[in-house]
């Protein structure tokens, strides 16, 4: 996706290039083979959902076409992650993949054990505290319950990004606010858990007995056998 002339620009594929995404499921099957997918164009040339769906549907709120709305779709059936797992940007990684992601992203790290050893921020432990309770939240809660906001901690959603690269939290769904009548209205607004909650901790944490450096390579290499084209600085940019 890009800015041109001030218009946003997506580069799309038309519907009978073999390589076009056209449903969810499609999404889903495609990222469990290639295993992760930012949901952008990058420095990857051919390296994104973008770039593979059809550019006509994005944002049109149709969820059975439009490639946005499958962020919803795909983050609530959790047959695959969803979250901004690249450069800070959002993707996909499928489950055979995760743990090695999580391996990379967290050092062999739990939260707890991160905070503890002195490598986690204030504002990421204040974070990390709300989900003791094992619930899902929306994202507008953990802001306020975790103190950001005039006069409170700063940066939420740089914290809350960084918190999604690390793997210690992935948006689970995206739903509407319900008012004082119990009506739905406005945006739907993402809610967050840690992965755990979801997958189960040794699942998880199956790959924290390999050496971070070795799951970092295995990435690198399967990145580099899909493209072979491209830079490793860019590959080394993706994996984070």
């Amino acid at each position: 996706m890009a800015v041109e002339n001030g218009e946003w620009i997506i580069h799309g594929v038309s519907v009978d290039n073999p390589k076009c995404i056209k449903s969810a499921d499609e999404l889903i099957e495609y990222v469990n083979k290639v295993g992760f997918l930012p949901l952008f164009k990058n420095e990857i040339d051919d390296f994104s959902v973008e770039e593979r769906t059809q550019a006509k549907y994005w944002w049109s709120g149709n969820e059975e076409n439009d490639p946005w709305e499958w962020r919803r779709v795909i983050a609530k059936s959790k047959k695959i992650a969803y979250g901004k797992f690249f450069d800070k940007k959002a993707g996909f990684v499928s489950l055979g993949w995760f743990p090695t992601f999580a391996n990379i992203r967290r050092d062999g790290y739990d939260f707890d054990a991160l905070w503890e050893d002195g490598l986690a921020k204030q504002r990421q432990k204040k974070i990390m505290d709300l989900f003791s309770d094992e619930k899902e939240r929306f994202s507008f809660e953990i802001k306020r319950d975790a103190g950001f906001g005039k006069g409170g901690e700063k940066n939420f959603e740089g914290t809350l990004n960084s918190l999604q690269m690390m793997t210690y939290l992935v948006p689970v769904d995206f739903r509407q606010r319900r008012n004082k009548n119990g009506e739905l209205y406005g945006w739907a607004i993402a809610m967050y858990c840690p992965p755990e909650q979801i997958w189960g901790y040794d699942f998880i944490a199956s790959s924290y007995k390999e050496k971070p450096h070795v799951s970092r390579e295995k990435i690198f290499e399967h990145l580099k056998k899909l493209h072979p084209d491209a830079s490793d600085k860019a590959i080394r940019k993706i994996i984070g």
